[in-house]
């Protein structure tokens, strides 16, 4: 039987595990960030929140830590220090906010927490730079560690992920809602996989195998990140459609006045309902968003979602009593899976 040296803390909520982690991961990310050229670490810090445009500091941070504390608990999950997933934490982080900078600017996105997103700050080159920078900064970040080939495998390996979700996703938009070339639900979860939870799942396991992991608890570490993205995912498209605009940030159903092929109009338009035909007649001819979130409703569509997130919270538990973890960072994985996607469900 597997034994784990003792622990310093009972197991904590995940507002206070994010906190925990965010503190002890902010002062590498800074020290990170500062190694860069003064005007893209400049970028970089106003994109985490911690600057203005021209470098002003401010006390705001962007981001719950999600990606962080994922790397610290799969570290601690080895059985390791927390500190020992530092590293993992960083990297993934700054991948996290170059893909956002990227996606910003694919989407034409002109802010982000409410704030001007880095393009329209600083002008789209610039930011494209900033990205560039910030991907370079990461590798660099897991090729100082011991086990710099394999990690720096790993988060390639995301990024690839990372690259083909978006891909599939900007390609959603130019597909018909019904058809033969409608998207699927088995595509659907396939780009939330890779769009969201490869990221995820690297985290965890970047932070298992610098904490001395065997590969049997790094893989299954990062199969419960891939469920955690997917069910994160449907949930934001939940919340794009019926979340309160002022705590998403965005108009009311927003992500319907945009067109986006969300799970849970996909599943409303497959299911065998008179609401289901309504919808796509409405769809085709970008009707009243709000009757759009009726129909979405009456089709059984939000109930299609809140169970598919439930099924990939359920299958992120099961990846995780695969194998042998530490305690306390076990339960506190598995409480930040059903945190994640408890926000409107």
């Amino acid at each position: 039987m597997t034994t784990f040296p003792s622990v310093a803390h009972a197991p904590l909520g995940t507002p206070q595990v994010l906190d925990r982690c965010r503190t002890v991961v902010g002062p590498a990310l800074r020290e990170a960030v500062g190694r860069l050229h003064p005007w893209v670490g400049e970028m970089a810090a106003y994109s985490f929140g911690w600057c203005e445009v021209g470098g002003a500091p401010v006390t705001a941070s962007g981001g719950k830590g999600v990606r962080q504390a994922l790397a610290l608990l799969g570290a601690e999950a080895a059985g390791a220090p927390g500190r020992a997933g530092v590293p993992a934490a960083v990297a993934v982080e700054l991948v996290h906010t170059f893909s956002l900078l990227h996606d910003d600017i694919m989407d034409g996105d002109p802010a982000r927490r409410r704030r001007p997103t880095v393009w329209k700050a600083y002008g789209t080159g610039p930011a494209v730079l900033a990205g560039d920078g910030l991907f370079a900064l990461a590798v660099e970040t897991l090729a100082e560690t011991g086990a710099g080939g394999e990690a720096v495998r790993l988060l390639s390996a995301a990024l690839g992920d990372l690259v083909r979700g978006q891909a599939d996703d900007l390609l959603f938009a130019s597909r018909d809602w019904t058809g033969p070339g409608r998207v699927r639900l088995a595509e659907y979860r396939e780009m939330a996989e890779h769009k969201t939870g490869a990221l995820l799942g690297c985290a965890a396991a970047l932070g298992a195998l610098l904490g001395g992991a065997p590969p049997a608890t790094v893989a299954a570490l990062d199969r419960a990140g891939r469920h955690l993205g997917i069910a994160f995912q449907i949930v934001d498209d939940m919340l794009g459609i019926w979340g309160d605009p002022a705590v998403t940030g965005k108009p009311v159903h927003a992500d319907l006045r945009e067109g986006k092929k969300t799970y849970p109009v996909l599943a409303a338009l497959g299911s065998p309902t008179p609401a289901a035909g309504r919808l796509a007649a409405l769809l085709e001819r970008a009707g009243d968003p709000a009757e759009a979130a009726a129909l979405v409703s009456e089709a059984g569509g939000r109930s299609a979602a809140t169970a598919e997130a439930r099924h990939h919270v359920g299958a992120g538990e099961a990846a995780l009593a695969g194998v042998p973890l530490a305690a306390p960072a076990a339960d506190e994985l598995r409480a930040i899976l059903e945190f994640l996607v408890r926000r409107d469900l």
